[in-house]
């Protein structure tokens, strides 16, 4: 393990090491990316079958607070978290150079190559391709890999509806929500979008993602810029319907995984365009977010659950959150970047507490994630994209540590 190294600094990119932070300032992001792998690890051997062999269409999914093994599910075009599982070992592979994790990812990352080759199911595609081949393609530059998330990006355009100007997240429930829907969630998978306008791909994917971006800006935000899950859009003339819920509380409540998820979207959107007004924007999300955390900076499930606080937490949220605001506060000098910055770490040293992280008592990262509490579904677990999304923002943060691009 390396020298224990905490970060404080006011600079733009620059993070500098100190033995004796300030009550919850710090976390030693190597023991943290040590524990990661560790973890990594024991799910490997775990997946295992009898006779040795690993099934590697099987990601695993969830560990419901009372079990102790990973929950898995088939890499299927509706089982939108197939892509996370990979991601984590392309990100294990990248902290520790292991040419054992590079195979295993690879091999994982493989039977997503169908999602390339069909019509679009949802929007999920961007999670599903861009976690996995997109991390891939990273760090090997494998061609085979390019043409995957190029092909995938063309089937998720053919989402997008110009009249509206937004890309129809589930196409299966127009009919439920009356009318075209899309969902906060769908801003992550602008960013694969991007990607290929800027590698070979057409270059309207870029004006798809924009589109899209504004859009939601407009009308999927109330007057505070706290978000809507869903907004409804009619699907002949383009015009809003109305802003509802899914999987928060009620339609008039802040969703807190449905906030990071604007976050992280509108923060990838102003790297994208370095259009001020994205970052104008996207501190206004931020802040409102920030604002209303708990003392330990992991949101509750919602944060307008009348029930607070006794009512779950979302350690997902919070992962999806540090990891969006380590980049967000290199775009920011001066105090506001530090406060980012600082609220990040916080979020981190949290989740590298004994109160969130499984240890040994489940072989996953984190526990106290919420996946869809009106469902009744995955509430209290630990939850891949949870454990995705925490490894990812600790390699950023190792990244600011030793003065290299965070991204």
């Amino acid at each position: 393990m390396k020298t224990k190294e905490l970060l404080f600094g006011a600079c733009l990119c620059m993070f500098t090491a100190c033995n004796m932070p300030e009550k919850g300032m710090g976390v030693d992001v190597y023991e943290a990316l040590d524990y990661c792998d560790a973890q990594v690890q024991r799910t490997l051997t775990e997946l295992k079958a009898a006779e040795g062999t690993i099934d590697y269409s099987m990601m695993p999914r969830n560990i419901m607070d009372s079990l102790n093994t990973w929950h898995c599910r088939k890499a299927t075009k509706d089982e939108w978290c197939s892509g996370f599982w990979p991601g984590v070992l392309w990100y294990d592979y990248e902290y520790t150079g292991k040419a054992t994790i590079k195979e295993e990812a690879k091999k994982f990352t493989e039977p997503l190559k169908f999602l390339s080759q069909i019509p679009a199911y949802d929007h999920d595609l961007g999670f599903l391709i861009f976690c996995s081949y997109g991390n891939g393609y990273r760090l090997t530059h494998n061609p085979e890999y390019k043409q995957v998330i190029l092909d995938t990006a063309d089937s998720l355009a053919t989402l997008f509806r110009p009249r509206v100007g937004t890309i129809l997240s589930w196409p299966r429930n127009v009919e439920m929500f009356g009318g075209h829907n899309t969902i906060m969630d769908n801003m992550i998978n602008l960013e694969m979008l991007f990607w290929a306008a800027k590698n070979g791909g057409n270059p309207y994917l870029a004006d798809i993602a924009v589109s899209h971006a504004d859009k939601t800006m407009k009308y999927q935000f109330r007057p505070d810029y706290t978000s809507y899950h869903v907004a409804v859009y009619d699907t002949l003339t383009g015009d809003f319907i109305k802003g509802v819920t899914h999987q928060g509380y009620a339609d008039n409540t802040m969703w807190a995984r449905g906030q990071a998820w604007a976050i992280y979207g509108y923060t990838v959107v102003y790297r994208e365009t370095l259009d001020p007004r994205y970052l104008d924007f996207v501190q206004k999300v931020t802040d409102v977010y920030l604002e209303r955390l708990p003392e330990d900076y992991v949101p509750y499930w919602d944060f307008d659950d009348p029930n607070i606080p006794n009512v779950p937490r979302d350690a997902s949220a919070a992962s999806v959150t540090a990891s969006a605001l380590l980049e967000l506060s290199t775009y920011l000098p001066g105090k506001k970047g530090e406060e980012y910055k600082n609220a990040a770490i916080k979020m981190l040293a949290s989740l590298s507490s004994d109160k969130y992280q499984c240890g040994k008592s489940k072989p996953a990262f984190l526990l106290h994630s919420t996946g869809h509490l009106p469902n009744n579904s995955e509430i209290d677990a630990a939850i891949i994209y949870a454990d995705y999304y925490y490894i990812e923002a600790l390699v950023r943060l190792k990244n600011l540590i030793e003065n290299k691009a965070v991204i």
